[in-house]
């Protein structure tokens, strides 16, 4: 067989497997159709565009996610580099200036002598050498029907929503405040990563109320297509009872004011989304209202009267497949090992899940070129969990996924006669699950 490596799609997953092959002394050739074909979600064409929001969730050893962010570094991740050198303050989390990210990813592969960029749409699955399918969720419809032949297969679809993004300096700064959550994270004297608009409760019922009278995107054919929880629509959850908001993003417990110490109804947080501070991205506010609607319905956020948006929210399709059914443990395709799946379409959710799984696809190519079945983590590794999650879930029970301590093995709960805390637990999970990495790493390069 041909050693060619083809990659369709230079998002997350497939700018990660590339780096990965490159890392190893394969060459590879990675597709990339923007920007000759745009998708509804993309702006650019750059590699790895983050399209929703610009966090890679929590980043310490006592969250499932931090854990995943670990175990990438310890693999040399170009997506954990180039997030690293473009952070911005985002309290425990980890958020990223979004331009200069993607930026920095498109830079170091194009600096790779070993990966030949292609500018073209694939309609049509490369017949020689090894083929990995990181088109994400946005799949072109050519591509999508070529994978529905390949796989015989009905996919599965739900909708994805994001937040808008606001101009700082249109915000009335005189009604709101940085403030991080329980001020955590946050040094002496610090002001917090998030600013904060304070609604009491007469503001935030009547914005609930606008937010259920708004008009919306209209889904034509796909109704009954559900969304994933991670990315729900504020308005959905208005809809789904008074209250849902403020116990989900706009939940003030921990943010009362740090001059007056007043507490408030209800809180609508904005995160810092580039170096400059000059954007904002409203956490949690994914929408699928209409753009006039959007705009008049967020001037009722207090601070935000005048705002102006560089983006407003949106809705887009995203597609996965039955991964259980179709794919074996290392995201090779049952019935044509040679052709791999990684990213979102596998059924993982959230920008460092999909990339972790385009950096095992990498890995698994790199061992099968040179003749060794692909070395697959601990299952009590987060990258193993996902691995799990993706091939073992029953298919009547599979959904897209973030990584969570759900997947992984359970700590004790007591040392001796001590009851541990749920953080020393975590860390525990975690503690064990880098230590399997280090030991499962040794094992790389001992042929099959």
């Amino acid at each position: 067989m041909s050693q060619a490596i083809h990659i369709i799609g230079a998002g997350l997953a497939g700018s990660e497997a590339a780096w990965q092959l490159a890392k190893a002394g394969i060459a590879v050739n990675l597709y990339e159709m923007r920007p000759k074909r745009m998708t509804p979600a993309h702006h650019t064409d750059k590699c790895a565009e983050l399209v929703c929001s610009n966090s890679f969730r929590a980043d310490n050893l006592e969250n499932a996610v931090g854990l995943l962010h670990e175990e990438m570094r310890r693999l040399d991740s170009i997506i954990m580099l180039a997030g690293d050198e473009s952070k911005v303050p985002a309290g425990g989390a980890m958020a990223v200036d979004r331009e200069l990210f993607s930026q920095t990813v498109t830079e170091k592969l194009k600096a790779e002598p070993l990966i030949t960029f292609i500018n073209e749409e694939i309609t049509e699955i490369p017949k020689d050498g090894y083929v990995l399918i990181a088109s994400g969720p946005l799949t072109s419809d050519a591509l999508y029907q070529q994978i529905q032949q390949l796989t015989g297969e009905e996919h599965l679809n739900f909708f994805d929503a994001i937040a808008p993004v606001v101009d700082a300096e249109t915000v009335n700064m005189d009604k709101v405040y940085w403030k991080s959550r329980y001020d955590k994270n946050v040094p002496e004297g610090g002001l917090g990563d998030y600013l904060n608009c304070p609604m009491n409760e007469e503001q935030y019922k009547a914005f609930i109320q606008a937010l259920l009278d708004a008009e919306y995107m209209a889904f034509k054919d796909f109704e009954d297509v559900p969304f994933f929880d991670g990315c729900m629509p504020i308005e959905v959850m208005a809809e789904r009872g008074i209250d849902t908001p403020r116990f989900g993003p706009m939940k003030p417990v921990g943010l009362e004011h740090p001059e007056t110490g007043e507490a408030f109804y209800a809180v609508v947080q904005l995160r810092q989304d580039n170096r400059a501070k000059s954007l904002l991205n409203m956490v949690g506010f994914q929408t699928k209202m209409k753009y006039p609607d959007q705009q008049r319905v967020f001037a009722m956020i207090p601070g935000l009267e005048e705002a102006e948006f560089f983006r407003l929210g949106s809705l887009h399709r995203n597609t996965f497949i039955k991964s259980p059914l179709l794919l074996d443990k290392s995201l090779r395709l049952k019935k044509e090992p040679r052709i791999l799946f990684a990213g979102q379409i596998t059924g993982v959710e959230g920008y460092v899940e999909s990339a972790s799984m385009g950096l095992m696809a990498g890995r698994f190519i790199a061992d099968m070129v040179n003749g060794k079945e692909p070395n697959i983590p601990p299952e009590n590794t987060a990258f193993g969990a996902l691995l799990g999650h993706i091939s073992g879930t029953r298919i009547e029970d599979f959904q897209p996924m973030n990584i969570n301590y759900g997947l992984l093995p359970t700590a004790p709960k007591r040392d001796g006669r001590r009851r541990l805390k749920k953080s020393d637990r975590r860390r525990m999970v975690s503690e064990a699950a880098l230590a399997s990495l280090e030991t499962w790493k040794g094992t790389e390069g001992v042929k099959s």
